[in-house]
């Protein structure tokens, strides 16, 4: 089963949004499959709009992006009032995290630095930038009590936050992806600028090359929940639009296909991972997390007949010119890997044999619908929202008088500055003799001394100071 986005257009209706996606993917679909709704304006249609996507069409998580200014991007208030509605409706909230404002400005820069290549499209969006965005959403998810579903983890610095976040008891749930775990963003910076831009994607790879170890650990250990892989793919001519800026260059790369054996080489056959948890990232939780429980993600009798038959031990040899993706270039191209899909069945058929011939009929996927409210999701929710709902103090109402911001100000009586002397004359008197105590301080917090008020005094010779008279005769 695949689960794709729906992407409306800014002021595009979602409703007309779901009917002209499944008008696509009806007559292609090989596969179970079902949807996410982007939303990417806000407004008390959406609102509304986003009730009945839950309750007609079986759409129950909707992806709101914290980057792509002017395009797809959310401001605060608006992503809090989404987020609001995603908890009354029962649907996850998933957000794309990185700080989109900061990336317009550091793009923008580049730019007028003469860096237009796809390094640039690193440089501008350093992992800090997804951090931060992240830990706002998880934020802001919290303020609103809704559960949060963070997609492609990319960094360590995101991974980090989803991770701390669960800790603290928040409902959280953080995706890596396979481009992520398989490989790093020093492509980059490779001299090849077809090469380069083929790993464009954003969040973008990071250059530091354990991330993709350091992302598949936080897995292992249950701080990310499911892997993805944000698959959306661009053939050379279409990359080609960002040839001279960055900023052009169609972000998405491929993973569909190569997801599960990207995932069994990297955890399983590295120690990371064993077969239960790799049945778990890669199909159960995800199950779990969008309500196709227990339809989906597991065998048992009732269960649809969606089964993969895997032999640990073979392996296979990635590239673009043996994959059945629809792009000219694989991002794993020459990875060997091992855990190899030899049977398929799909609604109880085999559709692939061989350990890699795909026989498929067109149309054959059927639309699933999906429920709200999962418990998976909602049920430590439901529970916090019986124990911690916020009361008001009972007081008595005051009764004292309150100052009218209409009156019209009254002319408050004019002070007159205390003189320098009185200021050190009302100082008191410490010495028992009646005199001024001689080791009281002369300084004042005015900046004033006792005898500013007099005139400039001409130039004295002094004969006699203290100490004794001078014996130099003039």
């Amino acid at each position: 089963m695949i689960l794709d986005f729906i992407i409306p257009r800014r002021g595009q209706s979602l409703l007309e949004a779901y009917d002209q996606w499944k008008a696509w993917a009806e007559p292609k679909v090989c596969c179970d499959y079902s949807f996410h709704m982007a939303v990417t304006w806000w407004n008390d249609k959406v609102g509304e709009e986003m009730e009945t996507m839950v309750k007609e069409r079986g759409v129950n998580s909707f992806k709101m992006f914290m980057a792509y200014k002017d395009v797809m991007m959310l401001n605060d208030a608006e992503m809090y009032q989404v987020f609001c509605r995603c908890k009354e409706i029962g649907g996850l909230a998933q957000v794309h995290a990185e700080n989109g404002d900061l990336i317009d400005e550091c793009s923008k820069k580049l730019i007028a630095l003469g860096i237009t290549g796809p390094e640039g499209h690193a440089m501008c969006r350093p992992e800090e930038v997804e951090g931060e965005a992240t830990n706002r959403a998880v934020t802001i998810a919290n303020r609103a009590g809704c559960p949060l579903y963070v997609v492609h983890v990319m960094s360590r610095a995101a991974g980090d936050v989803v991770s701390a976040a669960r800790k603290e008891g928040k409902v959280v749930f953080g995706e890596p992806i396979a481009a992520g775990l398989g490989v790093d963003g020093t492509n980059y910076w490779d001299k090849d600028w077809r090469h380069a831009a083929a790993y464009v994607l954003g969040p973008p790879l990071r250059p530091d090359t354990s991330t993709p170890g350091y992302l598949m650990d936080l897995l292992a250990n249950g701080d990310l929940t499911c892997v993805g892989t944000d698959n959306c793919t661009f053939n050379a001519n279409q990359k080609a639009l960002g040839k001279d800026d960055f900023r052009k260059i169609p972000n998405g790369v491929n993973g569909v296909e190569d997801r599960m054996s990207i995932v069994w080489e990297k955890g399983v056959h590295s120690g990371k991972l064993d077969e239960n948890k790799f049945v778990a990232v890669t199909s159960t939780n995800a199950a779990k997390v969008f309500n196709l429980y227990p339809r989906k993600g597991r065998i048992a009798v009732g269960s649809d007949a969606d089964i993969v038959v895997w032999d640990p031990q073979a392996t296979r040899k990635i590239s673009a010119s043996t994959h059945h993706q629809a792009v000219d270039f694989n991002i794993f191209e020459g990875q060997v890997c091992h855990g190899v899909a030899v049977y398929v069945l799909s609604q109880g058929k085999v559709v692939v044999e061989d350990g890699g011939h795909v026989k498929v009929t067109q149309g054959a996927g059927k639309y699933i619908p999906r429920k709200p409210f999962s418990d998976y999701v909602y049920k430590r929710i439901k529970v916090r929202d019986g124990l911690n709902q916020p009361k008001a103090v009972e007081r008595e109402p005051y009764k004292g008088p309150v100052i009218d911001l209409n009156a019209e100000p009254q002319e408050e009586p004019k002070r007159v500055a205390p003189s320098v002397a009185a200021e050190f004359e009302s100082r008191p008197i410490s010495s028992r003799h009646g005199h001024r105590d001689l080791h009281a301080s002369g300084f004042s917090l005015s900046g004033r001394q006792i005898d500013d008020n007099r005139g400039n005094t001409p130039h004295r010779r002094v004969l006699a100071p203290p100490g004794g008279a001078s014996s130099i005769q003039f």
